[in-house]
């Protein structure tokens, strides 16, 4: 092939993905502004308050934030956080994030016993530009726990310490992989709950089932280890929550990628409730 003709190629491949982009951005902001609205008028069970600090050079950093509170399950509820947009070219993981609290809103049951803190967009500047990194030029998810300077880090550092969470979903895209694969890390118990949140997200997306994944051993399309700096819970909090960290391919049609990140994530959350309710009766 000419090299003229891959140069059109990659140039017209660049030119969708940044229409696609662009689409996926107005989408994110209806639907954030949507959910923004349904905070201030029903109260009671889920509530908007945007994080915001300043920049070393007086801009100031806006992270959309919501709470939802689900019915109570007889004791103080569990504390989980989800996170998405850490890196700003991954606009799926925030319109699932942004999907888990459109339905918990239409079926509070499916947060029965939970207090879910979610932070839909880590990463406002990125996604506006479309890059992984921030404005700033730092990968987030490389910053957390290394005395970082990066606003955004620090904002969810403190949210992290605050809320002393009991579980952590973090949602995110890899542009490398044939398929859906995850993370397991923090509390044993994240490899118990991995395995039925991928069986979930396979009814939309193949999982990816290499030896090797992002550059790690995996088996089963779950990954025991990880790179340093990613977002996780402090490192003086004992116990540690459990840490789950799930990949979509971003190949492939979007409604079948955000149904996968959606379901697996609310697949953790009801294993999780069992494992609970389990443990209390032992």
């Amino acid at each position: 092939m000419k090299l003229a003709t891959l140069q059109n190629d990659a140039q017209n491949h660049d030119t969708i993905s940044r229409h696609q982009l662009m689409s996926e951005v107005a989408l994110i902001r209806k639907r954030l502004s949507h959910l923004e609205d349904l905070a201030e008028h029903h109260t009671g069970f889920l509530d908007a308050s945007p994080l915001t600090a300043l920049a070393e050079k007086g801009q100031e950093v806006r992270l959309p934030h919501f709470v939802f509170l689900g019915p109570r399950a007889g004791t103080d509820p569990l504390r989980i956080g989800i996170f998405a947009g850490l890196h700003g070219d991954e606009p799926e993981g925030v319109l699932a994030a942004l999907e888990i609290l459109q339905r918990c809103a239409a079926q509070p049951d499916l947060a029965e016993g939970y207090c879910l803190y979610v932070y839909p967009l880590c990463n406002p500047s990125g996604l506006e530009a479309g890059t992984r990194e921030s404005v700033s030029g730092k990968d987030l998810n490389r910053e957390f726990w290394r005395n970082s300077r990066e606003p955004e880090v620090r904002l969810l550092e403190q949210e992290l310490r605050s809320h002393r969470l009991h579980g952590i979903i973090a949602l995110h895209t890899d542009d490398t992989s044939p398929g859906f694969y995850g993370y397991a890390s923090g509390a044993s118990l994240s490899e118990h709950l991995l395995p039925p949140a991928l069986a979930a997200a396979e009814r939309f997306v193949p999982i990816n089932r290499s030896c090797i994944i992002d550059g790690f051993p995996a088996k089963d399309g779950i990954i025991r280890e990880g790179f340093p700096g990613v977002l996780h819970g402090p490192p003086e909090q004992s116990p540690q929550p459990f840490d789950v960290i799930l990949e979509s391919p971003r190949k492939g049609d979007l409604e079948n990628k955000l149904e996968a990140l959606v379901d697996a994530s609310l697949t953790v959350l009801a294993e999780y409730r069992q494992f609970i309710a389990y443990a209390a009766n032992l």
